[in-house]
């Protein structure tokens, strides 16, 4: 079992900033009687004294060689030598005893993460046997039940995190940042409700690599839990990166979702891909919905690097696990208030990129592209 403990620091505000901008001088006799528009200039000069005394001390020590100062450190580091840094870490189980260099025979060059509910062991056994030696394994358990699972060889073996009903997409911000997965080539994200008779990892990562996919997903059999054509399953190639869609659906043949895209419930990336996606998941958006449509933004040219491998291919079993996890609301079921929360939040993403864009290109004086997420 792995557990984590979570902390979180807040910014201090510079009060000067905050007086001069905002603080009607006239105004403040009158609303805070006892505390004179001179008091409050004198506290803001204080304040903007100690920032500059604190710069003056970075800037000295930057200049004082008895000491240690590296700007180009990561932040934080700055006081470090560089040689003790160690900004990037692993999954990698270590000894409590004998020498570090003889803890690890092998490194896994990838990893793969299932969020899961004890009920779904049986499907979670045959597709985590898909996956060879090279894959470290990692269970985000959304039910709470972690123990049981050690009824499976492998799982004495695996990374197991917990937290009650929580999606992959909280767990993937929290506990997969790009500096603690960089070890590993590719990652994969997937769900619990996945098929995996005709999957094996090793030759989908061969393939991946063959026609230089940096997010991709398996092909979908066309016959169950299929939502578009993208990520429907060719039975003729290898890898399709195109596809043609309903009419209307597709503004250009190079947008989702007709090509640069694949779904969320099974994807892989790249290390690089993942760093960027990463930066892209909202905290607060916690279902991932609208993320698909958006995954391009990672990845240029992404109507060729994001793909789905067809020769490898798995059944979206469709088991609603994770909706039974919501909460009877107002008359609607668990899973009703579950649905409606996904859809809210694929419009908040959909506004928040959209405006981030807009934001940037105006900031600069420029005319953004039509182009935002999906």
């Amino acid at each position: 079992m792995l557990g984590f403990l979570v902390g979180i620091s807040y910014p201090s505000v510079a009060l000067t900033r905050v007086i001069f901008s905002s603080i009607d001088l006239t105004y403040t006799d009158d609303k805070y009687s006892g505390m004179r528009t001179q008091a409050l200039l004198n506290h803001a000069w204080s304040t903007a004294n100690i920032r500059n005394n604190d710069n003056s001390t970075q800037v000295n020590n930057s200049s004082d060689t008895s000491k240690i100062y590296v700007p180009t450190n990561p932040r934080g580091a700055e006081r470090l030598p560089p040689g003790i840094v160690v900004s990037e870490s692993d999954f990698y189980p270590r000894k409590l005893w004998g020498e570090p260099s003889e803890d690890l025979p092998m490194k896994q060059k990838y990893l793969v993460t299932f969020t899961v509910g004890y009920d779904q062991k049986s499907n979670i056994d045959a597709a985590v046997k898909k996956f060879s030696e090279n894959f470290t394994i990692m269970l985000f358990h959304y039910d709470g039940r972690t123990t049981e699972w050690d009824e499976f060889e492998w799982s004495k073996r695996a990374i197991h995190v917990s937290a009650k009903k929580q999606t992959k997409w909280w767990y993937a911000k929290r506990y997969l940042h790009p500096d603690i997965v960089s070890p590993y080539e590719y990652i994969f994200i997937w769900d619990e409700d996945l098929g995996v008779e005709h999957f094996n990892a090793e030759k989908y990562i061969k393939l991946v690599k063959k026609h230089g996919l940096e997010i991709s997903q398996p092909g979908l059999e066309p016959n169950k839990g299929l939502t578009w054509q993208m990520t429907k399953r060719r039975g003729d190639r290898e890898v399709h990166k195109e596809t043609e869609e309903k009419p209307g659906w597709c503004s250009d043949p190079h947008l989702p979702p007709c090509a640069a895209f694949v779904e969320i419930m099974a994807p892989v990336f790249s290390r690089d891909a993942w760093r960027c996606v990463w930066h892209m998941i909202q905290n607060d958006l916690v279902h991932g919905w609208g993320l698909d449509f958006a995954l391009r933004k990672c990845v240029e040219p992404a109507h060729e690097k994001i793909g789905v491998v067809d020769s490898q291919w798995i059944v979206h079993q469709v088991v609603p696990s994770l909706g039974s996890q919501g909460k009877a609301e107002n008359g609607k079921a668990p899973w009703e208030g579950v649905r409606d929360r996904c859809r809210k939040e694929w419009e908040m993403f959909k506004t928040r990129l959209a405006d981030a864009e807009k934001k940037y290109y105006a900031e600069r004086g420029t005319t953004p592209p039509n182009s935002t997420a999906g």
